[in-house]
């Protein structure tokens, strides 16, 4: 299998994560993919020209992160990040939601930056994306999930989202969320391939 991904994309970093506990990541070759250039392989695997995509040995390309990581946890023989059925399955498919939507948030207010000229940027764009964020964390931080019971989906989306925090916005939501600091670093603790994914500075 190829991953088509970046180093910086929190979605491409949920995915290594995923390989990595499902025991997949020797099955995976990474290439990093310049989305900028109209001629890289990623536009012939995903015509939206996004991130992750995935090409299988028979050629079939799957995108995007959120089919990756179901299609991994369906050929792992060990470990799986997805529940059985069950209320806590949906629980933790909405925290795997939540967080994919707080990384959304999180990358268009740097795309209002990067993309747009500075005349015509909107703050109010920016200040709706950012309260998405501030939500989501004041919630998470009454009741940070579980770990106890094994890593799953839901947990390697939030931890890709702090990361993401923590990459782009300077780790300013510590402060204010001691209870998922504490969360992140037992995750990290528990998860090698959260360190090892880590995006390079810059």
């Amino acid at each position: 299998m190829i991953l088509y991904s970046a180093p910086a994309s929190p979605f491409g970093r949920k995915v290594k994560i995923a390989a990595s506990v499902l025991g997949l990541s020797d099955q995976m070759t990474i290439k990093n993919v310049d989305m900028a250039n109209p001629d890289d392989t990623l536009f012939s695997q995903n015509p939206l020209g996004k991130i992750p995509a995935l090409s299988l040995d028979d050629g079939t390309a799957l995108f995007d992160s959120r089919v990756i990581v179901e299609y991994l946890d369906s050929i792992a023989t060990g470990n799986k990040i997805f529940l059985p059925a069950g209320i806590d399955r949906y629980k933790d498919l909405a925290l795997n939601a939540m967080a994919d939507g707080m990384m959304d948030a999180s990358i268009l207010r740097i795309y209002e930056v990067r993309m747009r000229p500075q005349e015509g940027r909107v703050q109010s764009w920016v200040d709706y994306q950012a309260a998405k964020v501030a939500r989501g964390l004041k919630m998470l931080e009454t009741n940070p999930p579980s770990l106890e019971d094994g890593i799953t989906i839901g947990h390697i989306s939030l931890a890709c989202l702090l990361g993401y925090l923590d990459f782009r916005f300077n780790g300013d939501w510590r402060e204010d969320h001691p209870n998922l600091v504490n969360w992140l670093e037992t995750f990290s603790g528990l998860v090698a391939a959260f360190d090892k994914t880590r995006p390079p500075p810059g």
